[in-house]
């Protein structure tokens, strides 16, 4: 029997070992446009292993039988039957939003995960400094994430205010929170108070995440998604350490090492600081209804006609798409402009900026739902030296990201990498107005002598230039 016993748990080690690597190899092929489909895939795939096994392990030692066994089904498939039509029918639009969601429900399962495992140890007193540690963190990363997210998803869907929501005495309000979740823990990790303290713990990390993301504005959620995502796999990790599940600490170190390192690319990228971003301040993005012309200089405005023309006659087009277009839900009458151009021989490409969109890699998924070829999609280092050669860049809806001043010191943008579109021979902005992005400055680019501007909401300007192209048509 102990020899059956020792075959049986070494063949669980080594299909654990699989799905990890699964995890990693997923992971990996998510890193482009062209592979990421199969990455989710395997990832997928090593999940599903995963959780199969794990049942088949809890029913072997008599962990669970009969009726726990139909309920966890029952929970399985209904869940899965939920994911499964969710994704069919979400739009990329709403992709934003539903990843917030999917943060929230990790954030939340993981907390709870923890919650019943400590509401069922017999004498919490006695438990190892390693499960209460976990626990407690469990509680509160994924207490914070739940709201926290939830917050972020009802910003992103506009059932919330996009704008930054700041409330009187908010920083104080979450220093207390987080003090209190830290004192509560000390006492439960010495020992004291018990379930009574894991549910102080749990409630003022609930507050704290809707405390926190209420006052972050909407230009800034790519890096705050990311920053909750990698909490959601921190959270994992620590249910994992809980309860001694192997894959649940492989995959959550994963997506919390992956969330954090792309948290820091993002918050880079903006040339914003972590702790500027959590304590909020800045705003959606969205422009003004304002037409001013920018203080020091002229800005020099275009018709559509005029635009179609010079964009049916260049040899090369740079597209740089930015959250406007994403806002106006624009994508596939851009495809469509791109497509137009391509058949009279214009060589047309995508220069994605990382914060491009409302979270990381949303651009990217917006323009490969309207059918872009991936070979199109260029990121920042690759598409800035094409600039110089590039007849027009043709900039929708992007903002601070192509404003040269981020080349000079003193102002909100200094150090931003920015997509050199200004090097291009002319360049073209479709905008509703010259409104600021979240970095509050006026943007150089409107002003330089060879940017012309489209005053346009980006759906209905791009459809005028599409039909202005085809009229070019011979």
């Amino acid at each position: 029997m102990s020899a059956a016993m020792s075959a049986f748990d070494t063949t669980v080690h080594i299909v654990y070992l699989a799905c990890a690597v699964c995890f990693v190899l997923g992971l990996h092929l998510m890193n482009t446009p062209a592979t990421a489909r199969r990455g989710n895939q395997l990832s997928a795939v090593g999940m599903a292993v995963a959780v199969a096994l794990t049942a088949v392990v809890l029913v072997h030692e008599g962990v669970i039988t009969g009726v726990a066994v139909a309920v966890l089904g029952t929970g399985l498939a209904v869940g899965g039957l939920a994911g499964l039509l969710t994704a069919q029918r979400v739009k990329m639009t709403s992709m934003p939003q539903l990843v917030s969601l999917f943060n929230a429900v990790g954030g939340g399962a993981a907390a709870l995960i923890a919650f019943g495992d400590a509401i069922h140890q017999p004498d919490l007193s006695t438990l190892p400094w390693r499960i209460t540690v976990t626990t407690v963190l469990d509680l509160f990363i994924g207490g914070l994430t739940f709201t926290g997210s939830l917050v972020a998803a009802g910003k992103l869907a506009g059932r919330l205010p996009g704008r930054p929501l700041v409330l009187r005495g908010g920083r104080v309000v979450n220093v207390v929170l987080a003090a209190g979740a830290v004192g509560a823990g000390a006492f439960y990790i010495a020992g004291y108070g018990g379930v009574l303290m894991l549910c102080a713990v749990t409630a003022a990390a609930l507050i704290l995440g809707v405390v926190m993301t209420l006052p972050i504005g909407g230009a800034d959620m790519p890096v705050v998604i990311s920053l909750l995502n990698a909490f959601t796999g921190t959270a994992v990790a620590m249910a994992g350490f809980v309860i001694n599940s192997t894959p649940l600490i492989i995959a959550g170190a994963l997506v919390g090492a992956a969330g954090t390192i792309l948290t820091k690319l993002m918050a880079d990228a903006m040339n914003r600081s972590l702790a500027s971003i959590i304590a909020g301040g800045f705003g959606t993005g969205d422009e003004q209804s304002s037409v001013s012309s920018p203080a020091g200089g002229n800005v020099r405005e275009i018709a559509v006609d005029d635009a179609a023309l010079q964009l049916a006659y260049a040899s090369k087009v740079v597209i740089v798409p930015g959250y406007g277009l994403a806002a106006a839900q624009a994508q596939h009458e851009l495809v469509a402009l791109a497509q137009a151009l391509t058949d009279r021989g214009v060589e047309v490409s995508y220069g994605i900026h990382p914060v491009a969109g409302r979270m990381p890699g949303h651009m990217n998924v917006l323009l490969a739902e309207a059918n872009v070829p991936y070979p199109q999609l260029k990121d920042l280092e690759e598409i800035n030296p094409e600039f110089a050669r590039t007849d027009v860049a043709l900039v929708v809806g992007a903002n601070d990201v192509t404003n040269p001043a981020a080349r000079r010191p003193g102002n909100p943008v200094s150090g931003m990498p920015i997509l050199d579109v200004d090097h291009a021979r002319s360049v073209i902005v479709i905008k509703r107005s010259l409104g600021h992005g979240y970095a509050g400055i006026d943007n150089e680019l409107y002003l330089d002598p060879k940017t012309a501007m489209l005053f346009s909401d980006a759906k209905v300007g791009l459809a005028a230039l599409v039909a202005g192209v085809h009229a070019y048509v011979a």
